[in-house]
């Protein structure tokens, strides 16, 4: 496994972290600490809403108030796990009972794809926005520099995590990378893979974690962690660290926008993509807004029916 030295300009993270610094981290995301009670899992969530799309729920949070909840429940002392369903996700969720636990399992459960977000609205329930971690892997950053809080990043060919913890240290002078590790491919078939990773986050303990493995590998990873780290918050977030070491590409934001990231990325590696994108998620997907669509034609008729009842 791939455990490279850390950039001298990145400050390494003490194992204490200053209460006082979360406070002012908790204050730059708008969010009262009050907002997370209880359990990170339980009565937080439940206070805010979750909304069904494509069989998975959903919290219905802006981007701003998930890195909100994320560092008021660091501040009480309490981690998590962010898991960001897309189409493929739900559709695996729909075959997969493993799968649709690890998502209903996790905190947090953000939309990562445009297509959730129209559903959403056409059946009357909309979440505010698309989240993905490629975004929050930048927003959470923020916020933990801020409030003196430490990274760690799983994932990525050797080198790129390192680079990833460069770009990300530039931007947020002052953020503490607590380290990176870069596994080997098939690490999480070996009681050795897996001790391995265990460790080096154990030793340097920290507070958010960026694993960007893949669904689900990442999130089975987070899921075998949790235990040994439980005041830490785990992000499952994909290609993100890629995006952040320069070494892939993300799509302009006006594809992000229109729901065509996708497209960008079947460009970009069709030989990895096609069937993913073309055979699977793209019928899922068309499925699923045909149904939003229909619901939503009914409740509009129903509506109409009330309307002219009443006159």
């Amino acid at each position: 496994m791939a455990r490279h030295p850390l950039p001298a300009r990145s400050p390494i993270a003490p194992r204490g972290r200053s209460g006082r610094a979360l406070a002012a981290a908790a204050a730059d995301a708008d969010i009262d600490a009050d907002a997370v009670t209880g359990s990170a899992t339980g009565a937080g969530v439940a206070a805010r809403g979750r909304v069904t799309v494509g069989g998975v729920a959903v919290d219905t949070l802006t981007e701003q108030a998930v890195v909100g909840h994320v560092i008021a429940a660091l501040l009480q002392g309490r981690g998590g796990h962010v898991v960001t369903p897309n189409v493929d996700i739900c559709r695996a969720c729909s075959r997969d009972p493993e799968v649709r636990a690890i998502v209903a399992g996790a905190d947090l459960a953000v939309p990562d794809g445009m297509p959730l977000v129209w559903a959403s609205k056409l059946l009357g329930t909309p979440v505010p926005e698309r989240i993905t971690g490629a975004d929050l892997i930048w927003s959470l950053s923020e916020a933990a520099a801020s409030g003196g809080l430490s990274v760690y990043l799983v994932g990525g060919p050797p080198g790129v995590a390192v680079r990833a913890a460069e770009v990300l240290g530039d931007r947020y002078p002052g953020l503490r990378v607590a380290g990176v590790v870069s596994p080997p491919f098939g690490f999480e078939t070996s009681a050795e893979g897996l001790a391995a990773v265990r460790e080096a986050l154990m030793r340097a303990r920290p507070d958010l974690v960026f694993v960007g493995l893949g669904f689900p590998k990442q999130d089975r990873l987070i899921g075998l962690l949790r235990g040994d780290l439980p005041r830490a918050w785990f992000i499952g977030c994909g290609s993100a660290i890629g995006f952040a070491a320069g070494s892939m590409r993300r799509a302009p934001e006006w594809m992000r926008r229109s729901g065509l990231e996708w497209l960008f990325r079947l460009a970009a590696d069709p030989g990895r993509l096609a069937r993913r994108y073309l055979v699977d998620d793209l019928p899922f997907a068309l499925r699923l807004l045909t149904v939003c669509l229909l619901r939503h034609a009914a409740r509009r008729l129903r509506r109409n029916h009330r309307e002219a009842d009443g006159l």
